[in-house]
């Protein structure tokens, strides 16, 4: 390695991802290893397989709501382990070198600007659709400086009680979680379906992916489930096309691999609820950097924030 690279980190509710990345935004090593209790421990260890001399310094992404300027999360309703880790300040004195944190999602939309999807758009919203739903916004090639907490805005005012303490976020009505939750919940009344030959009969073992194969042979308990979640999905979308009239919708996360029924249901529900001005000049496209998009975002912010380490 003859220039200098940066360490990222993408730090999700369900696995830890690590990489070292160079000044052109490639991935040169990269470790995947389950979020754990022990979750300090477990970047350490990560980092340290890594790192080395010619690493500028070290970003992270985790999800929730991040002050940046005191290097701490504030609130990660979907980690709350990190709250009470000061993850700058014990990187930092680790391993000597700046260390930037931001929102997984807001790392995930800069890695999409760099490299991926959002390369040729001044103006984009990133959604993440995995667990949770969390966002992104890019706008003149920037980062706004803004929570952009899209799975979190309500979309039915009293709509279910969300773990965040609100009620009817989007979260609750199209992540994986609110898919999963509702499968087993139409499960258990015994009603027909083909799910339970996808998951050996448990049906509280079953998967987003197992949802997908089911629906695509036909199991119409799946296709109701994800075109619901979609339709919901839509509605976010079409808010975000209203409000901040993008050049782009990158969508990104597991759930994107349910595109042909649960993503194209969300791109005909927010056709039908945004402004058709709008709608009709916004692209709406998968992202391109799968799971490394937060930790090339993440190694961004080495690069272009050490002026002010």
């Amino acid at each position: 390695m003859s220039e200098n690279v940066a360490i990222g980190i993408d730090l999700g509710g369900t696995n830890l991802r690590v990489g070292v990345v160079s000044e052109a935004g490639q991935v040169m090593r990269r470790i995947k290893t389950p979020s754990s209790e022990n979750i300090l421990e477990r970047i350490l260890d990560t980092v340290s397989d890594l790192f080395t001399k010619k690493a500028a310094g070290i970003g992270i992404g985790v999800a929730g709501l991040i002050d940046r300027i005191n290097g701490k999360v504030l609130i990660s309703p979907n980690l709350h382990v990190v709250e009470e880790i000061h993850l700058v300040e014990v990187l930092k004195e680790k391993f000597k070198v700046p260390v930037f944190i931001e929102n997984d999602a807001n790392a995930a939309a800069i890695g999409e600007m760099w490299t991926g999807a959002g390369r040729t758009y001044e103006h984009f919203v990133l959604f993440t659709l995995g667990t949770g739903i969390g966002g992104g916004v890019i706008h003149n090639r920037r980062l706004l400086d803004v929570s952009a907490e899209i799975g979190h805005m309500s979309i039915n005012a009293d709509g279910e009680k969300c773990h965040c303490g609100n009620n009817g976020c989007l979260e609750s009505y199209a992540s994986a979680r609110a898919i999963l939750s509702s499968a087993v919940a139409i499960l258990e009344t015994k009603r027909e379906s083909l799910l339970g030959d996808f998951c050996g009969g448990n049906i509280y073992k079953i998967t987003p992916e197992d949802i997908y194969k089911a629906a695509l042979e036909g199991d119409v308990l799946s296709r109701e489930l994800l075109k619901n979640a979609g339709r919901y999905l839509g509605v976010g979308i079409a808010n975000m096309i209203n409000m901040m009239s993008p050049d782009a919708i990158i969508l990104a996360g597991g759930l994107i691999g349910a595109w042909e029924i649960y993503v194209q249901e969300a791109i005909r529900e927010a056709s039908k609820r945004a402004f058709k001005e709008l709608f009709g000049r916004v692209d709406i496209l998968p992202a391109e950097l799968a799971d490394n998009a937060g930790l090339i975002g993440s190694a961004w912010l080495v690069f272009n924030r050490q002026a002010h380490a």
